[in-house]
């Protein structure tokens, strides 16, 4: 009897030393504290995104990659995340590339106006095409993806239908390409992160501004706009960033555990609460008192679309400045809009 359980004991010991040789992680990884930021409210969807990341690398690492987030700017400004990632201030961080303009010309394209279905299909279309150039371009930070909100527009104090009816406003872009829409149609642009538009909007210091619908109730910016266009006007390209240090201070399987978490897959699945709480926007706006949704007739449409078509040659000039190819960049980037069945049409 005592040797029966000898050699039961002698096999459950095995099958366990097998399982843990099998097993992506080791007894010996240290645990490791990831600081997570972003710089918009707690009560926003991309909490939650964020949340569900961290907590499936939690499971997945065996608890050993534990994370603790720190949202509404408490780590530091909007502007300066992608910063905060290179300097070991944040652990991963939430980053607008059109918050900087210039710095990183490649993905710029991705936030020309009227390019998009929807912010699912187009985070998949983007993320899958921006891999290849993101080593280069974003070098100081480990990338994990890129991720869209869904298509947004402009709101206004003034009823705004043509391009023309832009001339002399004072407009908050959403990043450096509406920005020189804005430009181009003899508007006048005045910069502020989303939390701070609201505040720009009620003293008069910007006369509309380019946001996504279900923000626009989220921030209070209805608060200070009567007028919307209904068209998706443009859309912002976000990433999600890690510390270099950080990442490659984990043990292999730890590392392992991040780049199965830093896929187009996942970027859709970071991305869809947030595009799914902006669709949902657009009821809420049109149902709100004092507020009118414009809806444009095909030629107006057409006309918008016309307008910002140069936006493309600023593109193409600023990434021949880092001696980019923009005609072969923006080959892969409409294959993978084909591919991903994201293009608007």
């Amino acid at each position: 009897m005592a040797q029966k359980s000898s050699i039961r004991w002698i096999g459950l010991s095995v099958l366990a030393a097998l399982a843990l040789a099998a097993s992506p992680l080791r007894a010996a990884d240290a645990p490791v504290q990831l600081k997570l930021s972003h710089w918009v409210p707690p009560s926003h969807p991309l909490q939650a995104a964020i949340e569900d990341w961290a907590a499936d690398i939690k499971a997945q690492s065996g608890g050993t990659i534990t994370s603790s987030i720190f949202p509404a700017e408490q780590l530091g400004k909007a502007f300066d995340h992608y910063d905060m990632a290179r300097d070991g201030i944040a652990d991963a961080a939430y980053v607008s590339p059109g918050y900087q303009p210039g710095r990183f010309p490649v993905i710029g394209l991705s936030d020309l106006p009227f390019t998009y279905s929807d912010g699912k299909l187009g985070t998949v279309a983007v993320d899958d095409w921006y891999r290849q150039y993101a080593a280069r371009e974003m070098k100081d930070v480990h990338y994990c993806f890129a991720f869209l909100q869904d298509p947004g527009t402009l709101f206004t104090k003034t009823r705004v239908v043509e391009p023309s009816d832009l001339k002399g406003l004072k407009i908050r872009p959403a990043n450096a390409t509406t920005g020189g829409l804005v430009t181009l149609l003899g508007g006048n642009n005045v910069q502020a992160s989303a939390p701070q538009s609201r505040d720009l909007l009620e003293r008069g210091v910007a006369d509309g501004i380019f946001f996504p619908w279900g923000s626009t109730v989220l921030f209070g910016i209805d608060k200070a706009i009567k007028y919307a266009i209904n068209a998706p006007m443009y859309t912002a390209t976000f990433v999600w960033v890690m510390n270099k240090d950080k990442y490659e201070g984990m043990s292999a399987a730890q590392r392992k555990v991040i780049d199965d978490h830093c896929t187009s897959q996942w970027a859709e699945r970071f991305a869809s609460p947030w595009v799914d709480f902006e669709v949902a926007g657009r009821a809420k706006i049109r149902a709100e008192p004092g507020h009118e949704v414009v809806d444009l007739t095909p030629a107006q449409l057409e006309a918008w679309r016309k307008s910002a078509v140069p936006l493309h040659d600023t593109w193409s000039a600023g990434v021949k400045k880092v001696g980019g190819n923009p005609d072969a960049i923006a080959a892969g980037f409409v294959a993978s809009l084909t591919k991903n069945n994201a293009a608007l049409h």
